[in-house]
């Protein structure tokens, strides 16, 4: 049965625009807090970021919960997966998050966590969108819910990730500079690093409500390449407006992306005794993260591009360590989702006990070159089915004889396909591309 209103990743949009409304978000609580109280008693978390419409719609999702009879404990401002650890620990049978994750203040979004911090099963957010279209109803005043706030909800949260490293972990002596894109990292993770003794310096702590991943976090980094620079830090650290996506700089000023950082984990732990299995990545990983944890003799696995599809696969396989390079990481031995603050947390643990830089640890794992083209095409048509583009995959396939890939997929959003290649010789990549685009362009001529 195919979903309405879910998405790989929740249900997100444009603040005003259906479906992200005060009058759905409504309706949304009412539909949840049903459908959760069909399995017994019902107790819903919500948590959110910072961005000015968490407010408005922290209020109608409790409106409708509480009308359904459920109760609702308010987390306020906090990253994604501390909702998911919070969920879990109050054992409660949902968690809410309010969140567009990366997106610009315009946009808000709502992802729920089940009662173990894990994203819901298809057939309960199957029964929410089924209850999503019948009339709301409003129990009896006697049977409608409670609301109250967790007051210590950060407290919890910072000594969780805290116990994700031994405890007599130490960082004394390093230096760092976090850049928590004005979002809901901005009060938990710089007392996570000062608390195990880092010396650190923040950026874009000053949240406004319309300032979240403004030209800062994860997805702008020069702010923090140039302080990292400017204060001669051992490293920069960059969250995102939910926390659930992390990127390094070293102290070059190089960006470090999830595939690295997901090596240098994967290499500590498997030098260790601890790894439990392989890595799983996605599509997008690079060639050279697949390469480089074969060297050292770690399995890998590709999923679809998503977090929710890498969490999917680590299951499937009973592995603990995965992610995408976008900075999504999760390290399932310590949590449920992804977790951008226990992930750094472990690369500055690989790092302290190496003895190496990022700068070093990251020369391990050699980039191959990318090249993506885009190639329009008439919406009725599949060009990827094509005999003829199939023909040409498999040529260029056996031609890189291993050293290389190919990946075509159609766009989400738009009638493109995204002709992919990757290997070892950047001038053999982009004709191997450009090769592989004039075959779709032909086809769909």
């Amino acid at each position: 049965m195919s979903r309405k209103y879910f998405g790989t990743d929740g249900i997100r949009g444009h603040v005003g625009q259906f479906p992200i409304t005060p009058e759905f978000m409504l309706k949304l609580g009412w539909a949840a807090g049903m459908a959760f109280r069909k399995q017994g008693k019902c107790r819903i978390l919500i948590g959110k970021d910072t961005r000015i419409s968490g407010y408005m719609f922290e209020s109608a999702l409790e409106a409708g919960l509480v009308a359904s009879g459920a109760d609702v404990m308010l987390l306020g401002p906090m990253p994604t997966p501390a909702i998911a650890y919070l969920t879990r620990t109050f054992q409660a049978e949902a968690g809410i998050v309010i969140s567009a994750s990366h997106n610009p203040h315009y946009d808000n979004g709502i992802k729920f966590f089940s009662g173990k911090g894990t994203k819901l099963p298809d057939e309960v957010e199957l029964m929410i969108e089924e209850l999503l279209d019948q009339p709301m109803t409003v129990v009896e005043s006697a049977q409608l819910g409670k609301v109250s706030r967790i007051n210590d909800a950060a407290g919890r949260y910072i000594e969780f990730c805290k116990s994700s490293v031994p405890t007599s972990t130490s960082f004394a002596g390093l230096k760092l500079v976090i850049d928590c894109a004005h979002g809901a990292t901005y009060k938990v993770a710089p007392s996570v690093f000062r608390e195990l003794g880092a010396q650190v310096s923040t950026l874009a702590v000053q949240p406004n409500g319309l300032n979240i991943n403004d030209d800062c976090g994860s997805t702008h980094v020069a702010a923090l390449q140039a302080e990292v620079l400017a204060q001669q830090a051992d490293l920069g650290i960059a969250f995102d407006g939910d926390g659930d996506r992390v990127l390094m700089i070293d102290h070059d000023g190089t960006v470090v992306d999830g595939d690295e950082l997901l090596f240098i984990i994967a290499r500590d732990l498997q030098e260790r005794g601890k790894l439990g299995g392989g890595v799983v990545g996605t599509l997008m990983s690079n060639l050279g993260l697949e390469l480089a944890l074969a060297e050292q003799g770690i399995p890998f696995a590709r999923a679809k591009v998503g977090d929710r599809y890498v969490m999917a696969e680590l299951q499937e396989r009973d592995w603990q360590l995965g992610g995408e390079n976008s900075g999504h990481v999760v390290c399932f031995q310590h949590t449920t989702t992804g977790d951008a603050i226990i992930a750094a947390l472990q690369v500055l643990m690989a790092l302290k006990r190496s003895g190496l830089t990022l700068a070093e640890a990251r020369q391990a794992l050699r980039k191959c070159p990318q090249v993506l083209i885009n190639v329009r095409f008439a919406g009725g048509l599949d060009p990827i089915e094509h005999p003829a583009v199939k023909d040409a995959c498999a040529r260029v396939t056996e031609r890189m004889a291993g050293r290389g890939r190919v990946l075509l997929r159609k766009s989400g959003t738009e009638p493109l396909v995204r002709v992919m290649v990757e290997g070892e010789d950047e001038a053999q990549v982009r004709g191997y591309a450009e090769e592989l685009a004039k075959v779709v362009t032909e086809v769909c001529a």
